[in-house]
């Protein structure tokens, strides 16, 4: 096993076995943010499913209202005229099959990829590049559209793509440490009423079983999950 340093060592001691009230949570996870880098804030939000079945599946989207206080590296495959739309609303990246054929090399300059429906089959030739590292283009996932200047506005604002991992826990960065903790609050309450809006519908039994945040290099501190849920927006603001 490997041996904390002491810097953790003093971290962790900080931290309580126990669900904290969700801003509590997020002020000690302020606190707890002591690397010699700008941090940023993770959720770990373990669920009642089991990915394995095509019923039991989440991916989708969430709009942090906070933003996620990271520039997004965005590439677009479209054709034509669509190509110069994306360059012209903050694309990072934008092409046709010269993209793809890029992809197909190696060149993974991007954070997210966009595509037009009448690219998808182009786009499909580099899936298995794309699928490991969740880059694949998805309707449900609202990367997969026309509306190329929408989609790039929003994805750059921060709205952020995310799935439950095989099992069954939803891995998402919801902003920096250098926001302020209510801010942290409002994006996290955002990402769980999204994950309630998307329940799977073959979901049975206890949805959620355990909310943990942390800082990227921080100790997992657990949030009590009825106290986040019961949460109203504007005591959240």
């Amino acid at each position: 096993m490997k041996k904390l340093s002491r810097r953790l060592q003093a971290l962790h001691q900080k931290v309580e076995d126990r669900p904290y009230e969700p801003l509590a949570a997020l002020e000690l996870l302020r606190e707890t943010a002591t690397a010699k880098f700008p941090e940023s804030a993770e959720a770990h939000m373990r669920l009642g499913i089991d990915p394995k079945y095509t019923d039991q599946q989440l991916r989708t989207t969430v709009a942090l209202p906070k933003g996620t206080g990271q520039a997004v590296r965005v590439a677009v495959v479209a054709r034509g005229e669509k190509v110069t739309e994306a360059t012209s609303a903050g694309a990072d990246l934008a092409g046709s099959e010269e993209l793809i054929d890029q992809i197909q090399k190696g060149m993974m300059d991007f954070d997210l990829l966009i595509a037009t429906p009448d690219m998808m089959p182009q786009v499909a030739k580099v899936g298995r590049i794309l699928g490991p590292r969740g880059l694949m283009p998805s309707p449900k996932a609202g990367t997969v559209t026309f509306d190329l200047p929408q989609a790039i506005a929003e994805f750059k604002a921060g709205k952020l793509e995310f799935r439950a991992d095989r099992t069954g826990i939803v891995h998402v960065l919801f902003g920096k440490t250098s926001f302020s903790a209510e801010d942290l609050l409002v994006n996290l309450k955002a990402l769980q009423e999204t994950i309630d809006r998307n329940r799977p519908s073959g979901a049975k039994g206890r949805y959620w079983r355990s909310v943990f945040v942390s800082a990227t290099m921080g100790p997992a501190i657990e949030v009590d999950v009825n106290a986040l849920r019961d949460l109203k927006i504007g005591e959240a603001a």
